[in-house]
């Protein structure tokens, strides 16, 4: 589905948006409240000032920000943090890789607690009826079953997701209505005052944000999954979603409004507005809700690590393709260690009310970053100047607040997330610093100055002919230049002769969905460079792009792919390909500095985890030859290694 059809508002695109778009923050009334309001005395000041702050946190946080404003910086439909740095990057410095990395890491690190407390707060519902119940069995289960069935793609099932989630919805809208009926007094709390009021009066009443911030964790989501439905949809079923959320926090506060006095305790607010003749279909669809949630985000972390990939962000994974849906994929590396990561939280917090003291504090991190990144793309696209810093402060100062209020979790668990995000964003740094150390080492020679040895090696029936087409990938985005070692590989390195010679580079672009692809003949029927201008979320499988673009040559007559053995060549027999990859590894032959050898060893060691050069590029390995390559970076100093003279007698 193109960008501009994603863009036109339709049934099933408001579906598509409510299914998957707001999973996250439509589950966060199942835990939200209950997060600011346990252990404390209930008072109307509590009350009105915490359902205020949500209520305003929705509508800067999440309506403002994110559904007006952000949702307008779009990459040929595609939103997310790395989509939005790619708007911005040719326009700007380096250093706007930064806020992207910081945010692209924290993203991915609060991921880990969003599923084992979403799936958690709706389980433990049960506890209203089996109070001894032990719940963290049940929510390994399902998170297992999850995570196990990625592999196998969501196609059929996602086509639930849009119904379950406007059932959802809807019931938690009708349920917050029956609730507020009892006290629309609470409704006065549309009023900021309330919000204002109760930070500067209540005792630790700003620190309380840390809580109030977990209604509105899911908005990134909102820009990071705009590919699937478009802007238009995301706006126009936001206005429903945002109407039920809200009754659903004022239900929940017309409740607690009756019990001022006293102390929350474990009382769920969610699930003690439900009447009790459907609480265990609130239990179930509560359930099927977190799972969608889930599931949104486990889908959003596979994009965005594929991303990263693309951007040279991140050690390259094997990705798989479940369904032939657009943008469906699936990095085994990064669901199983999810999983793991996933089981652990539950196993160490155990409950819900445990887990909230850890969700959040990553979050925040990323969408101060988003904020520096939409306040760059605003100046690009020359936006009042006024009204650009005015949004941009703005929006710096609300998340600064929510980020200082959730400090306080740091100590309870919110270290968690902070220490992955942190090893995340080291991993991405390291390599991306890594990746340009060794591109820098890279020499080129004139490729069109050696066509004729290579012509005259093609030729020379003295040389064992190596292969009929040889490919070699290159890094060289110009056809009049080809790496040093590439010439060596051919000429010295046991000379190879073929045929034909093929150079093929990947040029990545800044659009998602592009796949254009150009050919070059420097020397017909010789030297061919082909060149394959690729968005940033394509999969470079040059196995079948590169035959695809053959195949076609060969359509056109621009090339002639027979085998030249007279044998072969009579019966139109095809001659073999075969591809020549570069493994490269540091030398011994190196004096570092200290900053490179951390460097290096950091990037030696994520290459443990990176795919062979083969699989990276979806080549079939029986006919792949791989050279090692010895990487100089600093080369040592002048030995003084004297000869000595032998005198004869």
């Amino acid at each position: 589905m193109s960008s501009s059809s994603l863009n036109k508002v339709s049934a099933q695109g408001l579906l598509v948006a409510i299914g998957i778009v707001f999973g996250d923050i439509g589950t966060s009334p199942l835990y939200t409240l209950s997060a600011v309001m346990r252990g404390r005395e209930l008072s109307e000041t509590l009350v009105l000032g915490t359902f205020s702050c949500i209520l305003w946190t929705l509508t800067l946080q999440t309506t403002i920000k994110y559904v007006i404003i952000t949702l307008r910086a779009d990459n040929k439909g595609e939103g997310g943090i790395f989509s939005l740095y790619t708007l911005v990057r040719r326009f700007t410095g380096k250093w706007l890789m930064y806020p992207a990395v910081i945010g692209g890491s924290f993203l991915l690190a609060d991921g880990l607690i969003t599923p084992p407390i979403s799936v958690s707060s709706a389980i433990e519902g049960l506890l209203i009826f089996y109070p001894n119940l032990d719940t963290v069995p049940i929510v390994i289960a399902i998170l297992i079953v999850l995570f196990v069935s990625q592999q196998f793609g969501t196609q059929q099932l996602g086509k639930l997701f849009g119904p379950v989630m406007l059932i959802w919805f809807t019931f938690i809208g009708v349920i917050g209505l029956w609730a507020l009926w009892s006290q629309p007094s609470v409704l006065k709390a549309i009023n900021p005052y309330y919000a204002i009021h109760f930070l500067l009066t209540y005792p630790s009443g700003f620190w309380l944000l840390g809580g109030v911030f977990l209604c509105t964790t899911g908005a990134e989501a909102l820009y990071s999954d705009m590919g699937h439905c478009g802007r238009s949809n995301i706006r126009v079923s936001w206005v429903y979603v945002k109407t039920t959320l809200v009754l659903s926090y004022a239900g929940q506060s017309a409740w607690l409004l009756h019990h001022l006095g006293q102390r929350l305790g474990e009382t769920s607010p969610f699930y003690s507005i439900v009447p009790p003749s459907i609480t265990v279909f609130s239990i179930g669809l509560a359930t099927l809700a977190t799972i969608i949630a889930s599931q949104a985000l486990i889908s959003g972390s596979f994009t965005l690590v594929s991303e990263a990939m693309r951007l040279n962000l991140w050690p390259r994974q094997r990705i798989g393709y479940p369904s032939n849906e657009r943008g469906q994929l699936y990095v085994p590396f990064v669901n199983w260690g999810l999983m793991v990561g996933c089981c652990l939280i539950v196993l160490h917090f155990r409950e819900s009310k445990n887990m909230e003291a850890a969700f959040g504090l990553a979050v925040t991190l990323t969408m101060l970053m988003s904020t520096v990144l939409m306040s760059m793309y605003m100046r690009v696209k020359r936006f009042n100047v006024i009204l650009r810093l005015g949004l941009t402060v703005i929006f710096l100062a609300v998340e600064t607040t929510f980020l200082i209020a959730n400090l306080v979790k740091f100590e309870e668990g919110g270290w968690i997330s902070i220490t992955l995000g942190v090893l995340i964003m080291a991993m991405m740094l390291f390599w991306r610093e890594g990746e340009t150390i060794k591109q820098s080492l890279i020499r080129y020679d004139s490729l069109p100055d050696n066509l004729p040895i290579l012509k005259a090696l093609s030729n020379d029936l003295n040389i064992p002919k190596f292969a009929t087409h040889l490919v070699y990938l290159t890094t060289s985005d110009t056809s009049q230049r080809i790496e040093s070692e590439t010439l060596y590989s051919i000429l010295n390195r046991a000379p190879k002769r073929a045929d034909i010679y093929w150079f093929i580079h990947v040029f990545v672009e800044d659009e998602p969905y592009v796949m254009r692809y150009k050919v070059e003949t420097l020397a017909e029927e010789d030297v061919y460079v082909i060149t394959f201008y690729l968005g940033f979320r394509i999969e470079p499988r040059i196995n079948l792009l590169f035959r695809l673009v053959v195949e076609d040559l060969v359509e056109n007559k621009e090339v002639t792919i027979d085998s030249r053995y007279k044998s072969l060549n009579t019966h139109r027999v095809p001659g073999d390909f075969r591809f020549v990859l570069f493994r490269r590894f540091l030398s011994y032959e190196n004096d570092l500095t200290t900053r490179q050898q951390v460097i290096m060893s950091g990037y030696a060691l994520l290459k443990k985890i990176a795919l062979d050069p083969q699989a990276a590029y979806g080549l079939d390995t029986s006919n792949v030859l791989i050279e090692d390559i010895p990487l100089v970076i600093t080369k040592p100093k002048s030995l003084p290694l004297k000869r000595i003279n032998i005198k004869n007698s």
